[in-house]
């Protein structure tokens, strides 16, 4: 057998038996130099044949600093782990301390120095800069939902730009975590059209085991529509105000939507989306996944005709705390989106059944849509004349 025979078994037979990196015994990049220098070849008591290209070594043995970094990381995951089943008892605080003391033991063990700062979350991002490489998939992984849990973005945006959690999106999507999904499309900027493809599969048509993770999203969706409400009730005007406008926008984006299309309205109101990004989502989309986005974008349209007053409320997450008000596509936005799939894919979504009648639907709240345009614009000219009427009996 020649040698790249070998190497060629060898990798297809990896490629086989691929091992999960989370449950892997060696879950960090050794350090091959140490392994390496201790190799020998194996004695063997019978005749050696020279002509072989490979021989059998022995005295593979991993590093003594390796050897540690990994039992800490086996360490700090079985003792994160356990905190996290108190979820009430565990803040933002004693998980910064847990993983600064747990990074500083890496940046002693491999003898790089960190100088301490003010706030433990600056410390523990430097630390977590500068020990990116030591750290394995398992550990990352369980610090990346932690920081998202607790909403700790300064350390989620250290390992996204140490590329640490590269495969951020898959490995949620994989998990079936709904709500950490979410919470990245909310505060993460940089998403790549790849992954964002990926979230749009998910929540158009979700995966069994999704369910519990997306109805989270939908209990702080009806959270904050109750409190908008609650809000109504205040004794201050400008509130009430306030609080109504808000009450009716989180109203139509919560009736009559399903908890997985609650999740894709974080990625139509997402900076991380534009037309161009949209237009190559769209053409990794199966024709099932297509027609799902338009009954979508179709009962935003519906919505929208029903209550024209409900318009976009920037104040009211300041405010009043609705941060939810951000994450309502707005009508522009709907119809823009809704354009680009008819004018890209109208040939082929016209051959099923379903999308014709989606469209005999779409087509009657456009015009109505349209009409309403048509009256506010000839409305807009009239006050504007009746504007300069009133300056030239002024003058």
């Amino acid at each position: 057998m020649s040698l790249l025979e070998i190497i060629t078994r060898a990798a297809a037979a990896a490629a086989a038996d691929s091992v999960n990196v989370e449950s892997s015994k060696y879950p960090i990049i050794l350090n091959a130099n140490s392994i390496l220098t201790d190799l020998k070849p194996e004695k063997n008591h019978g005749t050696e044949d020279d002509t072989k290209l490979i021989k059998r070594v022995q005295g593979w043995k991993i590093s003594e600093i390796d050897t540690e970094i990994i039992e800490s990381g086996n360490k700090f995951i079985k003792n994160l782990n356990k905190k996290l089943k108190n979820p009430k008892s565990f803040d933002s605080n004693e998980f910064l301390g847990f993983l600064n003391s747990f990074l500083k033991k890496i940046c002693g063990k491999v003898g790089v120095s960190v100088k301490d700062d003010d706030s433990i979350t600056a410390s523990s991002c430097l630390m977590l800069e500068k020990c990116a490489g030591y750290i394995g998939k398992n550990v990352s992984s369980l610090i990346l939902e932690t920081s998202i849990r607790l909403e700790i973005w300064e350390v989620l945006r250290t390992l996204i730009e140490k590329r640490v959690c590269k495969d951020l999106i898959e490995n949620l999507v994989k998990k079936r975590r709904s709500d950490l999904l979410c919470l990245c499309i909310k505060h993460v900027a940089d998403i790549q059209s790849s992954d964002l493809v990926s979230l749009f599969k998910y929540f158009l048509t979700p995966p069994k085991g999704s369910r519990d993770t997306m109805m989270n999203v939908r209990k702080d969706w009806e959270k904050q529509a109750n409190l908008a409400i609650d809000k109504i009730g205040e004794q201050q005007n400008h509130i009430k105000v306030l609080a109504k406008e808000a009450s009716i926008l989180l109203m139509i984006a919560y009736d009559g939507f399903t908890s997985s299309e609650l999740c894709l309205h974080y990625l139509f109101a997402s900076s991380n989306l534009d037309q161009l990004t949209f237009s190559f989502c769209l053409s990794r989309l199966s024709g099932t996944e297509m027609l799902s986005l338009i009954m979508y974008l179709g009962k935003w349209l519906k919505k929208y005709e029903k209550f024209p007053q409900a318009a976009p409320c920037p104040r009211a997450a300041k405010k009043l705390g609705l941060e939810a008000c951000d994450w309502v596509p707005e009508l522009k936005s709907v119809v823009k989106y809704l354009g680009v799939v008819l004018d890209e894919h109208f040939s082929k979504l016209v051959l099923y059944t379903e999308f014709q009648d989606e469209l005999r639907l779409i087509d009657g709240v456009v015009k109505s849509l349209a009409c309403g345009a048509t009256l506010c614009c000839s409305i807009a000219d009239i006050v504007e004349n009746l504007k300069v009427e009133v300056e030239r009996q002024k003058d």
